[in-house]
């Protein structure tokens, strides 16, 4: 392993095709990563039947799968990159805590530490899993602080270890290993060695990690910590402000779901502005958010230890997160995705689908809980102002064109848009019908009784909602 390469000065995110250069530069990376090693464990099957003796589903498992988990899932990213890993963390004295050691020891690229604790329950998620659709998990877990020699031994081999890394991270998940005074004490090995820090505190807590180069927290963690609102956006960076200026992190990386991720850094020089970054996951439709956090933390932690600037580590990311929301399951993501979402037009691409296409994804939505928005027409598309009050009335906006229509692909670049697909003959009422909607945005330029679908929209307890429009641009 090799120390950290120099940073660039420049905090601009670059254009697309130094992004790609950036990916192929984060194999060049080494971390050490200490936190809470986990067993996650898949049991799929299908589901046929109700139990005869609860109102249950019965499963009939068909395979089963076993995964690197916590922790362990942010080694597995960071190896998915090329990044070669030393791991700090304590196990039981159990089958899972022997199943895990195989695990992480079996991936390439990774310098295993796993500290054994007699009599202690190895933390193991087992989710159930059907069709696609997660049934039920269950968890066996010991959340009490390791014993205090075991974190002393590990103290010890971990300032040892950040030596030979450029970058420390710290995963807590709240299961013992990082409790106490044990990540101070990291943080201080850290500094001593010259290496950054990059933490991810699970449910916050984030006072005990004063002094990181960069903590990593959602939305709700950020409203925890601070007693501040972080919803919008506005409030994301208030309250990462706050959160920074309490605790002397170098820079809060906030993760806000689909919409993206937000960066406040310390300001370039004293008594100077802080520099606020928003970075978009470009995700065209969320499957499972599971294990976007970690991809976040990893590639950060990567990009960092690779020598690029935090803007441009936290602008992949954010991709990282588009990309494993975008697949089932915990995944992590590899260069070659990179490189494919960085191709031009492809997430247009991924929102453009058939008519079979668009019931699948509307179906999976509603599952979800999400409104479906749908507006019939690129010129209606077009009028100022339309397409950002519609996607403030639903969860996801569809647009629909007639086949003859040439501007599918201009309105499926637009950030406000979530899909497009079309529709046969003069009137779109049979797509209607079987999208389903739960808003149709009514045409401003024509009388309500006339709106296509109308009748068809309240079938199902739909509403019709007019854009408000300049009186100029109508008709023009």
């Amino acid at each position: 392993m090799h120390g950290p390469a120099p940073v660039s000065a420049d905090p601009a995110t670059p254009p697309t095709a130094d992004l790609a250069d950036a990916v192929r530069q984060l194999r060049r990376g080494t971390a050490l990563v200490v936190g809470d090693a986990m067993l996650d464990r898949y049991v799929f099957g299908r589901v046929e039947r109700v139990s005869p003796e609860a109102p249950v589903p019965v499963l009939c498992v068909e395979r089963e799968v076993a995964l690197p988990g916590g922790a362990g899932n942010v080694v597995r990213n960071l190896t998915a990159l090329g990044v070669a890993v030393a791991f700090v963390s304590v196990v039981g004295d159990d089958q899972a805590g022997s199943d895990l050691t195989g695990l992480i020891g079996g991936q390439p690229g990774v310098e295993p530490w796993l500290l054994v604790q007699g009599g202690r329950a190895t933390t193991t998620k087992t989710r159930f899993m059907a069709a696609g659709q997660q049934l039920l998990r269950a968890d066996h877990e010991n959340t009490a602080p390791i014993h205090p020699r075991l974190a002393e031994r590990l103290v010890r081999i971990a300032s040892d270890a950040v030596a030979a890394t450029a970058v420390m991270v710290l995963s807590d998940y709240r299961k013992g290993v990082l409790a106490a005074d044990t990540a101070a004490q990291l943080i201080a090995a850290a500094r001593a060695a010259g290496r950054k820090v990059v933490v991810d505190p699970k449910g916050g807590a984030h006072a005990r990690f004063a002094g990181a180069d960069l903590i990593i927290a959602t939305s709700a963690e950020l409203a925890e910590s601070t007693g501040l609102p972080a919803s919008t956006r506005a409030e994301a960076v208030a309250a990462a402000r706050a959160l920074r200026a309490a605790h002397g992190f170098g820079a809060v990386l906030v993760l806000r779901g689909e919409t993206g991720l937000t960066l406040v850094e310390a300001p370039e020089e004293p008594g100077g502005e802080e520099r606020v970054s928003h970075m978009p996951c470009d995700v065209a439709d969320v499957v499972d958010p599971a294990g976007a956090d970690d991809a976040v933390v990893a590639v950060a932690a990567a990009g960092l230890s690779a020598g690029l600037p935090l803007r441009v580590s936290a602008r992949l990311g954010a991709l990282a997160a588009g990309i494993v929301m975008g697949k089932t399951g915990i995944s992590v993501v590899r260069e070659d995705e990179f490189l494919e979402v960085l191709q031009p037009g492809w997430l247009a691409r991924r929102k453009l689908v058939t008519r079979a296409q668009a019931m699948e994804r509307a179906e999976r939505w509603r599952r979800a809980g999400w409104r479906i928005g749908l507006i019939a027409g690129s010129a209606m598309a077009d009028l100022p102002g339309v397409l950002a009050q519609a996607r403030a009335w639903c969860d996801r906006l569809v647009v629909a064109l007639h086949e003859a229509d040439g501007r599918a692909e201009a309105l499926a670049e637009l950030a406000e848009v979530d899909l497009v697909t079309r529709f046969t003959g003069d009137s779109p009422v049979e797509l209607i019908r079987l999208l389903r909607p739960d808003v149709l945005v009514q045409d401003p330029e024509h009388a309500p009784e006339t709106v296509a679908g109308g009748e068809v929209v309240q079938e199902w307890g739909g509403e019709i909602r007019r854009p408000v429009i300049a009186a100029d641009t109508l008709g023009a």
